[in-house]
């Protein structure tokens, strides 16, 4: 019986847990150990910040998780040894035969003065929760939806931010005194396809949206309401969304796992490390694709066909094929999709499908499909 230990249980430890558990559920123990007591999905911030589901709603309890050979305790890890697959949290040690980190990039908004003292990252959820609170008494002004670091998860989110906005704005009546802009350092919406960023772009464009591309704010004043952007200019704001910079947990950091670049180094084979039987999938990697749960999602699927291959034999896995979808909020009842295909062709493309209701449907289908797989849930 093969002792599986996955760090983190976002969408990469999910699946992978409901994969061992479905397919070698009688040659493996998996424990799943993360600090949360819930799961909540990426997009469920932006409905609980404006105001489309309450907190609660939004919130899917690991308690809930019941699926042979898998057990999930909530605990803080506190030191992690590759070497010996050895982990230490607040509440004891937990030994390893094959460990798997998917602990995902952490938020560190104190990377970016005035951020913390702004007090309106949006990103974690208490933050998204936090932000809930503070739009109702936006009477209007300038609003900026700002990414802080060189990259971040779901690089289409800024852009649902300020078109959600804009719709917030307009029913409360304040549209016509603000203004909302996206400052980001990325060259355009999707860098890998013109087909969806020209999409994107249209939509802001058509709602009177600002796109400052190819710059950060590198600090925020309280005081003045001004934001600094790194070739130095000054701007106003009233209302600042912050995206924070994104980092590697400081638990993975001290490990040792990391590369000189702060990010866990993988064969895209197999998602091993350069430690024995230590694997890592999802945000917390190297790998040349973007930061999205479903991206995390087939990462650990690519790795659940090796680990079964090991146990169980038969034909030798496929690699991992970079193939994303992901669902973009253009407003009202209408969602947009774009599909990616990052690793099987000699470069990254993608293709963009127009908004419309028939596509919102298919996202709420795809979160009630992971909440009856991960968690037994309608």
């Amino acid at each position: 019986m093969k002792k599986v230990l996955i760090l983190g249980a976002g969408f990469a430890g999910l699946e992978l847990a409901t994969r061992l558990s479905e397919e070698i559920p009688d040659q493996v123990e998996v424990t799943i150990i993360d600090s949360s007591d819930a799961f909540v999905f990426g997009f469920s911030k932006l409905d609980l910040m404006f105001g489309r589901a309450e907190l609660a709603a939004v919130r899917l309890p690991y308690a809930r998780i019941d699926k042979p050979s898998v057990r999930f305790v909530r605990e803080t890890i506190t030191a992690i040894d590759p070497e010996r697959r050895r982990v230490v949290t607040d509440a004891g040690t937990h030994d390893a035969d094959v460990l798997v980190v998917a602990l995902g990039a952490d938020l560190d908004p104190a990377a970016t003065p005035g951020v913390v003292e702004e007090g309106t990252e949006y990103y974690s959820v208490e933050g998204a929760n936090r932000v809930r609170g503070i739009l109702p008494g936006f009477e209007g002004g300038d609003a900026i939806v700002g990414v802080l670091g060189p990259f971040f998860k779901c690089p289409a989110a800024p852009f649902e931010t300020a078109i959600m906005l804009h719709d917030y704005l307009e029913k409360l009546g304040r549209r016509d005194a603000s203004t909302i802009k996206v400052v980001s350092p990325m060259p355009k919406p999707i860098p890998i396809s013109d087909e969806a960023s020209n999409g994107i772009l249209k939509a802001c464009g058509d709602r009177g949206i600002e796109w400052w591309p190819q710059t950060r704010t590198t600090a925020l004043d309280p005081a003045t309401k001004t934001a600094t952007l790194t070739d130095g200019r000054t701007i106003p704001y009233s209302l600042f969304l912050a995206i924070p910079v994104h980092r590697a947990p400081k638990v993975v950091t001290d490990s040792g796992m990391v590369e000189e670049d702060g990010w866990i180094a993988v064969d895209l084979q197999t998602f091993a490390t350069k430690f024995e039987n230590v694997y890592a999938v999802g945000d917390i990697t190297s790998a040349p694709v973007p930061r999205v749960g479903v991206m995390a999602e087939g990462e650990a699927d690519t790795l659940a066909d090796v680990l079964v291959h090991q146990l169980r034999g038969g034909a030798a896995p496929e690699p991992f094929k970079g193939l994303v979808t992901c669902y973009i909020e253009f407003g009202g009842p209408k969602v947009a999709r774009f599909d990616g295909d990052f690793l099987t062709g000699p470069k990254p493309v993608g293709t963009f499908t127009e908004a419309s209701e028939e596509i919102a449907a298919l996202k709420v289908e795809f979160g009630a499909s992971r909440r009856r797989r991960w968690f037994g849930m309608s």
